[in-house]
């Protein structure tokens, strides 16, 4: 996910890449992205964020009904300025959509810098195609919608509403030292675990939007939880993360990278856990102390 990512900084040829320029969704140009979109414009720190909830899919793995927050929100985010704009995110695609979705993105002129899938076991299927353009902010959102209408994605997208919180906060953001963000049963927390600028064919990627590391946990019952996301991060520490999710029962479900001519190459290491919420956290903290 380029984050995650919450994912570019600099001015290179006039679009969207060093000296990041912070935008509020309030300017009228984000706005009129917004209704272009059908979605509303946020904050993601940096950068302006859309969301795109996959209400229409049910999702389960095994026997546990996914939140959405979990693992089915596809977004879109713009990094620079409504003149000089990049885009980048996370399409969630299922199966029977990809032919006709990644089409529209080749007409659009909209890179795809990776598809695949993030679990493995999900019903249905879900498809992650992470893409990435430059632009005005209005073009690329015209092109973006032609791409969202080859979807079953609904739209106007519908305000989110933050449901009281069931998780223990206190214990997750304790355990994992940082805190984050929770409604009903879902927190989520994010980190940067990359310490070195990260560049794409020699322009610098805004971290937020690029690379950071998103770890979700939903409470599924008094004694149980489940957790995913993905550790993104740099050659050297992939082996240790795998070796700690392991040695404490949370599985590694896919590594790849997201960003085609990275350098340094970050890799993306999606995770499944199934366990109580301490033994969850406990295995969590130990691949967030391998990452450094």
């Amino acid at each position: 996910m380029y984050r995650k990512m919450t994912f570019l900084t600099t001015v290179l040829a006039g679009f969207g890449f060093t000296a990041a320029v912070a935008q509020s969704p309030t300017d009228p140009a984000w706005q009129d992205v917004g209704k272009v979109l059908q979605a509303t414009a946020i904050d993601g720190g940096g950068y302006v964020r859309f969301n795109f909830p996959r209400t229409d899919v049910r999702l389960t793995v095994g026997d546990v009904a996914v939140a959405p927050a979990m693992l089915s929100t596809a977004w879109v985010g713009f990094a620079g300025t409504p003149a000089a704009a990049t885009v980048m995110g996370d399409l969630i695609i299922l199966s029977t959509e990809l032919p006709a979705v990644t089409k529209a993105l080749a007409a659009a002129n909209i890179d795809i810098m990776a598809i695949h899938n993030h679990i493995g076991n999900e019903t249905p299927r879900l498809n992650y195609i992470h893409i990435h353009a430059m632009g005005t902010a209005a073009d690329l959102a015209r092109r973006l919608d032609g791409v969202l209408k080859m979807t079953a994605i609904a739209r106007p997208v519908a305000a989110a509403v933050s449901a009281p919180v069931t998780i223990d906060t206190a214990q997750v953001f304790d355990a994992l030292g940082k805190r984050g963000k929770a409604s009903g049963a879902v927190a989520s927390l994010g980190f940067m675990l990359v310490n070195e600028p990260v560049t794409v064919n020699g322009m610098t990627v805004m971290p937020a939007l690029g690379y950071g590391t998103p770890i979700v946990i939903q409470q599924v019952s008094p004694t149980r939880a489940v957790a995913t996301g993905d550790f993104s991060v740099t050659a050297p520490h992939v082996k240790p993360i795998i070796a700690a999710l392991a040695a404490n029962g949370i599985t590694a479900t896919a590594l790849h990278i997201h960003m085609v001519g990275a350098q340094p190459e970050v890799y993306y290491l999606h995770f499944w856990g199934d366990a109580p919420l301490p033994t969850l956290l406990k295995g969590l903290r130990a691949a967030l102390d391998a990452a450094k």
